[in-house]
């Protein structure tokens, strides 16, 4: 149970952190807004919080599982909505902030949740959660350090650098902050279905 849901951790953790990573380059050179940077960031952190107790809320209806399945389609229409934004748009681009912020609540509240069942069902309570968090904090780590590690890269091969106004390097900009997130979310929202809830323990959750 408890690498299955590692690996729907991973991923969903990766195309979160992706454009976590790019959100200001994106800013600053996709939508010439960097006066809007703290604007941003502070809509984006403040709508995280806010939904942090929506997201739990709405848990005693619908579980831990839909909600997270929730969560990630949510952002994936946010980001889907950012690739089509350009220079001018930053009003537009707050919104699409507050929205996937609202999705990172439903990422900081409930993977942990379904977590701690994992490890009370385990009878691993008292005992073990030292090793189950470990490797969680790990594997948010490396998502970190993936994210930089990938996107950075190849934006460097489609001539991307910080300040371009190069059309190809910002569709390649563009291409990584909106569009690759939004693969990789709906690869954990398959993975969330086909590894947890359909096995006996997410259809309870």
């Amino acid at each position: 149970s408890f690498r299955r849901l590692l690996a729907v951790f991973v991923v969903n953790g990766l195309a979160s952190a992706m454009p976590a990573t790019l959100v200001l380059f994106f800013a600053r050179d996709r939508l010439q807004a960097a006066a809007w940077e703290p604007l941003f960031l502070a809509g984006y952190f403040l709508a995280a919080a806010l939904a942090m107790p929506l997201w739990l809320r709405a848990v005693r209806r619908w579980g831990l599982s839909r909600c997270w399945l929730a969560g990630m389609a949510l952002a994936v229409l946010a980001f889907a909505w950012a690739a089509l934004l350009g220079p001018g748009d930053a009003g537009a681009f707050l919104a699409v902030c507050v929205a996937s912020g609202m999705s990172l609540g439903a990422d900081l509240s409930l993977p942990g949740a379904l977590l701690a069942g994992v490890i009370r069902r385990a009878g691993h309570g008292g005992r073990a959660e030292g090793s189950y968090f470990g490797w969680w904090n790990a594997a948010a780590k490396l998502n970190l350090a993936l994210a930089a590690g990938i996107a950075l890269p190849l934006l460097g091969l489609f001539g991307y650098a910080p300040g371009s106004r190069d059309a190809v390097a910002l569709d390649a900009l563009m291409w990584a902050y909106c569009l690759l997130p939004c693969g990789l979310k709906l690869a954990a929202a398959a993975l969330l279905v086909v590894l947890w809830l359909r096995s006996p323990e997410g259809a309870n959750e």
